[in-house]
Formats: C-alpha cells, sequence, structure tokens
C-alpha cells in the first residue's frame, strides 16, 4: 500500500490505543494483530506462489501447443 509511517505518526497511534484499550490490554492487542499480520503474510505468500505455478503451467501448456503447430 506504501503507508510510511514515521516515528511520530506510531507515537500517536501508540497513545490512541493506550486510551482506548488501557495499560493491560494492549500488550495482547500487539500479540494478537502481530499473529494476525503474520497469518496475512503467509496466506498472500501462498496466493502468490499458487499464482506463480498456474501462470509457469499456463506458459508450458502455450509452448507445448506452439510447438505442435509449428511441427504441423
Amino acid at each position: 500500500m506504501g503507508w510510511n509511517l514515521g516515528f511520530p505518526e506510531l507515537v500517536v497511534i501508540f497513545v490512541i490505543a493506550l486510551l482506548v484499550f488501557g495499560p493491560r490490554k494492549l500488550p495482547e492487542l500487539g500479540k494478537s494483530l502481530g499473529k494476525s499480520l503474520a497469518e496475512f503474510k503467509k496466506a498472500t505468500n501462498e496466493l502468490k506462489r499458487t499464482w506463480e505455478e498456474e501462470v509457469k503451467a499456463e506458459n508450458e501448456e502455450l509452448k507445448k501447443i506452439q510447438h505442435d503447430i509449428n511441427a504441423n
């Protein structure tokens, strides 16, 4: 997405989260957010890998068809 968060922006987000959730819930919230981001990244990488495999398979199929056409 291209979000560039600097230190001041992170401090504001932290302060707002502290006010909304309180100091006791903040570590739990951070842990949950970290796990969610890790799962999202894993799923994204898996989708990318699957997509690349499908594109590769399609390219091989097209090359085979082109070779068959050129042979005739």
